[in-house]
C-alpha cells in the first residue's frame, strides 16, 4: 500500500524507485520530526543499500515539490515533516530535543490583530516556542 507521501509525489508525476518508496515510507510513518540522519537510519532498516546521498537527494526533491517542511529547531539539524492543509505551532523541549505540535486559537487571533494593528493581513507565519519542563 502506498504511503502517503508516495500518492503526493505520483500525483505530482515524480517517478518513484523503491528506494524513494522506502524513504517516503519512513517519512510518512514518523511522528516526529526527523532529520536526514535519522530518516537515513530508519531507512537502512528496511533497504540496507540505501546510501545517505539517495535519502539527502530525495528529502531535497520532496522539500522542492512541496511535500516535505524543514525546520530548523536550533539543534543545528534541518528537521522535516510532511506538509498539511492544517496549521500547527512547535514548542521545542531544548533538554530532550522532543517537538511537541499544537494548536491555539487565542495565539492565532492574536497573531492576525497584531498584524492588523501594524498595518497588515496575515498570509502565512510560525511559531516556535522552546522551553525546559517546569519542575514539578
Amino acid at each position: 500500500m502506498a504511503s502517503a507521501i508516495e500518492k503526493l509525489c505520483i500525483e505530482k508525476n515524480m517517478r518513484m524507485t523503491d528506494q524513494r518508496r522506502v524513504i517516503a515510507r519512513v517519512l510518512s510513518e514518523a511522528d516526529d520530526h526527523p532529520d536526514v540522519e535519522e530518516v537515513y537510519r530508519r531507512s537502512t532498516e528496511i533497504d540496507s543499500q540505501i546510501s545517505i546521498a539517495t535519502v539527502y537527494r530525495t528529502v531535497r526533491l520532496f522539500e522542492e515539490a512541496d511535500i516535505l517542511e524543514s525546520h530548523d529547531f536550533r539543534d543545528g539539524r534541518a528537521r522535516y515533516e510532511l506538509v498539511t492543509e492544517t496549521h500547527h505551532d512547535h514548542l521545542i523541549d531544548v533538554e530532550s530535543g522532543e517537538v511537541i505540535e499544537f494548536v491555539d486559537d487565542e495565539i492565532e487571533k492574536l497573531q492576525e490583530a497584531i498584524a492588523r494593528k501594524l498595518g497588515y493581513k496575515l498570509v502565512d507565519h510560525r511559531m516556535e516556542l522552546y522551553g525546559v519542563k517546569l519542575e514539578n
